[in-house]
């Protein structure tokens, strides 16, 4: 059995991913907090801060036997300015220089990375405006307008670094550019955006289930070669279902990895858009079971 250790364990992406990394996986779960969200307790978390650059070897022995990381973890900002904001992110680049660095050092063949679809910000006004039709995660190249994309830019370009084998040899590092994984039925639907059809349409384009972002984390961990067109093992997927709004390829994953997803926006909020199409301008809402929680379908 594979050994995988997840950084970030108690947050709330990693939700998503541990009922199906248990059933495959020996795991390493770390977090500053030994609780989720919802204030349960992780099974096996280790409180550990792998943040610090400056003090890796406090950190090596979780990357010792390890065969692939999956890093999850964050820093908050401490306040509300931008600022706050700038240098937050700079820790989360220095965090994520840390992991690649262990795990070049410490022998581990492949990193997972939870990028998210804000390293390409800059975007959404084109394909708003109509002047864009599709982003894939290989052009355009990334841009960002916000702080927080910008480092999860920066966390791809230093990821291309250490798989390109001038660091000693190849890390192979996989970047997944995650969309929206909530339940839109208690987000987007009642929060006054069925007056804005724009942002509906990007909201469900931009869904993922829990079981397809699962599969995605868990193909980019097992796929037996993850090269690039020169040979580098490097990727950037995008961490969306099978939408049919998506203005966001999933391409290059299906082709890479054989990611598959069986969920699409448009079959399971069917009612609700079908209720948006009718009524328009109503002012309640059926939410329905949360099918952005655990246990989706």
């Amino acid at each position: 059995m594979p050994t995988v250790l997840v950084t970030g364990a108690a947050g709330y992406i990693a939700s998503y991913l541990l009922p199906a990394f248990r059933e495959r996986y020996d795991l390493r779960l770390v977090d500053v907090r030994p609780t989720d969200g919802k204030g349960r307790p992780i099974e096996g978390i280790q409180i550990r801060d792998v943040s610090d650059p400056q003090r890796l070897d406090a950190s090596r022995d979780l990357f010792r036997g390890v065969d692939a990381v999956v890093h999850l973890a964050f820093l908050r900002p401490r306040g509300p300015s931008p600022i706050d904001r700038y240098f937050a992110e700079r820790g989360n680049v220095d965090m994520a220089f840390a992991i690649y660095q262990l795990a070049l050092e410490e022998g581990v063949r492949r990193v997972v990375v939870a990028s998210s679809n804000h390293a390409a910000d800059f975007y959404e006004g084109p394909l708003r405006a109509k002047r864009l039709d599709l982003v894939s995660p290989s052009a355009p190249r990334p841009l960002s307008d916000n702080y927080y994309g910008w480092a999860k830019e920066a966390y791809e370009h230093l990821g291309f670094v250490y798989a390109s084998g001038n660091l000693g040899r190849a890390l192979e590092v996989i970047q997944i550019r995650i969309g929206a994984p909530r339940d839109l039925a208690i987000s987007t639907f009642v929060d006054e955006r069925h007056d804005d059809p724009v942002t509906l349409d990007r909201d469900l384009g931009m869904w993922v289930s829990p079981r397809d972002l699962a599969q995605l984390f868990v193909r980019s961990i097992e796929a037996p070669s993850i090269a690039d067109e020169h040979g580098v093992p490097f990727q950037v997927f995008y961490g969306i279902s099978g939408n049919t709004r998506s203005r966001w390829s999933l391409a290059n994953a299906r082709r890479v990895i054989g990611y598959a997803p069986l969920d699409n926006s448009e079959v399971v909020y069917a009612d609700e858009i079908r209720r948006l199409l009718i009524d328009p301008v109503r002012t309640e809402m059926v939410t329905g079971d949360a099918r952005g929680g655990l246990g989706h379908r």
